[in-house]
């Protein structure tokens, strides 16, 4: 007993000497992020919150195939220093999922509803962070209203020829010409699990370490009932983002948003040339390259969130 009485003392002083120092002081100083809905055209939008509504806003625009949960990790880095949005599209993780005869699933109707989603929520000039179908969504309301944004995040967010995938675009390049039950069949192998997992661990620095609940919580929705003809109807409307491209391109070239793109070299999607594209058109953004793949915050979200604190908010991660 008087043995576990000083080991008990000793590991209480230790514990003390360490709060003294700091350390164990800064566990719990993360902000709550709160998880709140609106409706936009009909459609019940979830969406993530953190941070004081009076700090600059930043908005997450997630990928294919998941939601604002791929920012479970970042949100609460970030939310010290900015007010914090992070929504779900329809169709995506705890948003409304309309069939595609109540709701028609476009690159256009999806950046239509979250422009109109930032204005419920009364967000009115923000820095947006783009990943994979954030990009065609953000650069929409970029390139619609220019005056509102603060700044640009292109993470593994693609807008030049160069960065697609030939691999890739060989499967879905059909479906864009025709959709049949013919150029579908191969596009639906992008929604197996195997290929929601291979979508984290393609070039990821330690795939042994990342965290499966990311490709299981995605696939668990990507199985819903009906959702296989939602995800359908976009990948058939992406070559629309394509087309797109020479005007986004002009946006960025004439209105020089402040940038950060923060890539994951590893992607086997959106390539690194498509990162140092974007140069071409805002020569003075700032290119991070990141040794990890296409969903890069499940590796290097502390990074992420230093480098957009020092890029928007001019100072470091506390």
């Amino acid at each position: 007993m008087k043995l576990f009485t000083r080991l008990l003392v000793a590991t209480t002083a230790a514990v003390a000497t360490l709060a003294h120092a700091g350390q164990p002081s800064e566990v719990g100083d993360l902000p709550a992020v709160h998880s709140r809905y609106a409706t936009v055209d009909g459609v019940r939008i979830f969406y993530r919150e953190a941070g004081h509504s009076s700090l600059p806003h930043i908005v997450l625009l997630h990928g294919f195939p998941s939601s604002s949960h791929m920012y479970r990790k970042l949100i609460p880095l970030l939310a010290t220093r900015f007010h914090v949005i992070a929504p779900d599209y329809p169709g995506f993780g705890h948003s409304d999922m309309p069939a595609p005869t109540e709701y028609r699933y476009t690159f256009d109707r999806l950046a239509t509803t979250m422009d109109r989603f930032l204005q419920a929520v009364g967000v009115a000039r923000y820095v947006l962070y783009m990943q994979d179908y954030g990009g065609p969504v953000g650069l929409r309301i970029a390139a619609a209203h220019p005056q509102r944004v603060a700044g640009l995040v292109a993470q593994n967010a693609n807008a030049y020829d160069e960065g697609l995938s030939p691999e890739v675009m060989k499967v879905l390049r059909p479906l864009w010409a025709q959709r049949t039950p013919d150029t579908e069949a191969p596009v639906r192998g992008f929604f197996t699990l195997e290929a929601t997992r291979g979508q984290y661990t393609a070039g990821a620095r330690h795939p042994e370490a990342l965290d499966p609940d990311a490709w299981v919580f995605d696939q668990a929705l990507l199985d819903r009932p009906g959702n296989h003809e939602v995800q359908l109807s976009l990948l058939a409307d992406y070559g629309s983002n394509v087309s797109l491209y020479p005007q986004w391109q002009r946006y960025l070239r004439k209105h020089q948003p402040a940038m950060l793109i923060a890539w994951g070299r590893g992607d086997p999607f959106f390539l690194e040339a498509g990162a140092h594209a974007y140069l071409r058109d805002v020569p003075g953004a700032r290119l991070v390259l990141l040794d990890t793949g296409h969903f890069a915050l499940e590796e290097e979200a502390p990074r992420v969130a230093r480098e957009i604190i020092a890029t928007f908010a001019g100072g470091q991660v506390p």
